[in-house]
């Protein structure tokens, strides 16, 4: 997926709750055993008791006590190959206008700029929509989970030749925005340097354009208020277009979709910070955000602010002792219940954000439960215990582990 990504920490701990566990070492009766191998060239993912093989292509349940194939798709060149996909579920109380919405799908963009909805259980191809020609689409995202997706493209680079030239492509790189099932264009917004500045990356989440820049300070503005303000035509999927001397059918091949959302000014700023590596998270209730203060020697440290304005909440600067080549890290629970999970290599914090007493318009943040690894014990602590008579002892222990290589798929 170019350039390499640091890792999704929401999506760290919930492989667990879906699916991946490590041992139990609390529990004696607790055996495992192995049923099922496969090996990949490809990278494996899993989404809810699916896992994925050979970029998508093929499909395994890992729900039954042994997993089984759901499906394989035919063989496919290189240039249609699945680069990225969401799994999308069937909202409850919803009028579809298919049966087969009814089911879950796997919302998918191909190497040639494709945006596939294929079928969860059978692999069947229900949609296709071709994007556009002018970029190279390379990843997927929910702006809004289950209802709004982002595709973005790969940052433009320019030519070899352009770049040894010194000369700076204006457009950073385009966002795609869909609703989802039924499929309905929003548009596709333009990300321009002559508008937002020398940026390095851009974003869409739960309705804000979210712009970063090389120095760490990260912009906020709103989506809607830029589709608003300066989208140049309603385009629907399906429907005859004609767009720069050009005919064409919106979604289809060659024709696409033009980009149709190009800002000529700066939009209103909803709200900016600076950040180390930037690092910007939003959550909690009344909102609240993390930020590590951006400067290299506070690495590690990290600041709760209220976002209204700006202010440290009571306790609200977290630091973990850690002696360990992966640092900690930290994110707002994606249950929306507010609470804050800080995640070390011997401990897990979960902290609540609350009012301060006598003080509403003032919050803190205090420890709800602490999670404890234990590693620091001799090993020999865990070994059972033999009393005078011979009699063997067994000792049980509690034990967080983390450790990646030490996980089992069940």
């Amino acid at each position: 997926m170019g350039p390499s990504q640091k890792p999704n920490v929401c999506r760290r701990l919930s492989r667990r709750a879906l699916g991946f566990f490590s041992r139990d070492a609390g529990v004696e009766s607790t055996k495992f055993k192995n049923v099922w191998t496969t090996h990949s060239k490809s990278p494996i993912a899993y989404e809810r008791g699916r896992i994925y093989f050979d970029n998508y292509r093929c499909c395994v349940s890992s729900v039954a006590s042994e997993p089984r194939k759901l499906y394989e798709m035919p063989k496919c060149s290189k240039s249609e190959k699945i680069e990225d996909a969401l799994l999308w579920e069937c909202p409850v109380g919803e009028m579809l206008p298919n049966t087969s919405d009814y089911k879950s799908s796997l919302i998918a963009l191909t190497a040639h700029n494709w945006l596939l909805r294929i079928s969860a259980t059978t692999g069947k191809v229900l949609e296709k929509i071709y994007l556009a020609s002018y970029c190279k689409f390379r990843y997927l995202s929910w702006d809004t989970p289950q209802e709004v997706i982002a595709v973005k493209s790969a940052q433009n680079k320019g030519s070899a030749l352009a770049q040894q030239a010194g000369i700076q492509q204006p457009v950073l790189l385009y966002l795609a925005v869909f609703h989802v099932l039924p499929f309905s264009l929003i548009g596709i917004l333009e990300i321009n340097k002559k508008i937002f500045g020398s940026i390095t990356d851009a974003t869409l989440s739960h309705g804000i354009l979210i712009v970063m820049y090389s120095s760490g300070l990260v912009r906020l503005y709103s989506f809607q208020a830029i589709t608003e303000q300066f989208m140049q035509q309603k385009l629907d999927l399906g429907c005859a277009c004609r767009w720069g001397g050009t005919t064409g059918t919106v979604g289809e091949a060659p024709f696409g979709i033009p980009c149709n959302i190009k800002i000529t000014d700066t939009p209103p700023l909803l709200f900016e910070v600076s950040s180390l590596e930037n690092a910007f998270q939003i959550g909690g209730h009344p909102w609240h955000y993390i930020i590590t203060p951006n400067k290299k020697k506070q690495k590690g440290v990290f600041h709760i602010c209220a976002l209204k304005d700006n202010s440290l909440a009571k306790n609200g600067v977290q630091e973990m002792e850690c002696c360990s080549l992966e640092s900690d890290w930290i994110y707002f629970h994606p249950d929306t219940s507010g609470r804050i999970i800080h995640v070390g290599p011997n401990q897990v914090k979960v902290l609540k954000l609350s009012e301060v007493e006598n003080n509403s318009a003032q919050h803190q943040i205090s420890e709800d439960f602490v999670i404890l690894a234990n590693r620091e014990k001799n090993k020999n602590e865990n070994l059972p215990t033999v009393t005078a008579s011979g009699r063997v002892v067994k000792k049980s222990f509690n034990l967080l582990d983390d450790d990646p290589e030490q996980e089992v798929l069940l």
